[in-house]
C-alpha cells in the first residue's frame, strides 16, 4: 500500500506541475480570488456525486476540514498574487520551502524528529529546487514575500491532511476543504475584485483545467494517498511538482531549460529515491 500511495502522490505532482503553466498564464489577468473560488467550486461539484455525506462530519472533523480549507485559501491566494510581481522560477523555489517547514513544524508542535536520511533528503530537495527554479541565480522581487508566507500554509495543509487520517473518509474531507476554500475566495473576490465579462472569460480555461485536474483529481488523490505516507515523506515526493512545472513550461510555454536546472531535477529525484530506500529498509524483515 505504501508504494501505491507514493506512486499516487507522484501522479498528483504531474497534475500540479502541468497546472502551474496554466496558472502562470492566468496570473496576468488579475481576479485572484474569483479565479480560485470558481475553480475550487468546480472541483467540489465534480466530487459531490461520488461522496457519501451522511454522518461524514462531526465537531472534531469539521475543525480539520476548516483548517485545511483555510490553509488552501491563503496558500493559493498568496501564490497567485505573488506570481503577478515575481518570476515563476522564484515562485517555484520559494513554494518548495514547505519541504523544510513541515519537519520543522512537526518538531516544534509534536516533538516528531525526522530521521537523518530524511533530513539529508530535505536539504537535497531544497538545493535541487534552488538550482531548478532559479538557475542558480536568485533575484529578490516583491511577490517573493507573499509566496514565502504562503509556503507556511502549504506546509500547514500537508500536516492537517496527515493528522486527519483515520478520523474521516477521504472524499468527504476533500469535498469539505474545497467548499471552505471556495466560499472564502468567492466572498473575498466579490468585495475586492470587479472584473469585466471579458476578463472572466479569459480565466475560463484556467478554471476548467485546474478545477478538474489539479483540484478534483489532484487534491483528492493527495488526501487518499497520505493515509499511507507520512507528512515529511509526502512533502518530498510532492517537491517533484517543481520538476514537472519546469518540464511543462519548457514543452508548452517554450521556456528555457538550462544544464544547471537539469542538475536541480536530478537532485530532487535523488532526494525522493533516498526516501524510498529508507522506507524499503524500514519494511525489510
Amino acid at each position: 500500500m505504501r508504494l501505491k500511495a507514493d506512486l499516487t502522490l507522484l501522479f498528483v505532482t504531474i497534475l500540479w506541475g502541468s497546472a502551474f503553466a496554466v496558472m502562470r498564464l492566468a496570473a496576468g489577468h488579475g481576479s485572484v480570488f474569483l479565479l480560485n473560488g470558481l475553480r475550487f467550486l468546480l472541483g467540489a461539484a465534480l466530487l459531490l456525486p461520488f461522496t457519501k455525506l451522511q454522518k461524514a462530519f462531526n465537531r472534531s472533523t469539521l475543525v480539520y476540514v476548516g483548517l485545511a480549507g483555510f490553509a488552501l485559501y491563503v496558500a493559493v491566494g498568496l501564490q497567485q498574487a505573488g506570481l503577478v510581481t515575481t518570476t515563476a522560477g522564484n515562485a517555484g523555489f520559494i513554494t518548495s520551502l514547505y519541504v523544510v517547514i513541515i519537519p520543522l513544524l512537526s518538531l516544534i508542535l509534536w516533538k516528531e524528529w525526522p530521521s537523518r536520511l530524511t533530513g539529508v533528503a530535505v536539504m537535497m530537495a531544497i538545493l535541487g529546487a534552488f538550482l531548478l527554479s532559479t538557475g542558480g541565480s536568485f533575484q529578490f522581487r516583491s511577490g517573493d514575500i507573499l509566496i514565502f508566507i504562503g509556503s507556511f500554509f502549504w506546509a500547514m495543509h500537508v500536516i492537517v491532511v496527515s493528522k486527519v487520517q483515520g478520523s474521516m473518509e477521504a472524499l468527504p474531507f476533500a469535498l469539505g476543504q474545497f467548499m471552505v476554500c471556495s466560499v472564502l475566495n468567492l466572498v473575498t473576490g466579490i468585495f475586492i475584485e470587479h472584473p469585466s465579462q471579458t476578463e472572466m472569460l479569459s480565466l475560463l480555461p484556467a478554471i476548467l483545467y485546474t478545477g478538474v485536474f489539479s483540484i478534483a483529481i489532484g487534491f483528492t488523490l493527495q488526501v487518499v494517498a497520505q493515509k499511507h505516507t507520512p507528512a515529511n515523506d509526502a512533502a518530498l515526493i510532492m517537491s517533484l511538482e517543481s520538476v514537472f512545472a519546469v518540464l511543462f513550461g519548457w514543452a508548452f510555454l517554450r521556456e528555457t531549460l538550462l544544464p544547471v536546472q537539469g542538475a536541480g531535477c536530478i537532485m530532487i529525484l535523488a532526494a525522493v529515491v533516498l526516501v524510498q530506500v529508507k522506507n524499503g529498509k524500514m519494511r525489510a524483515p
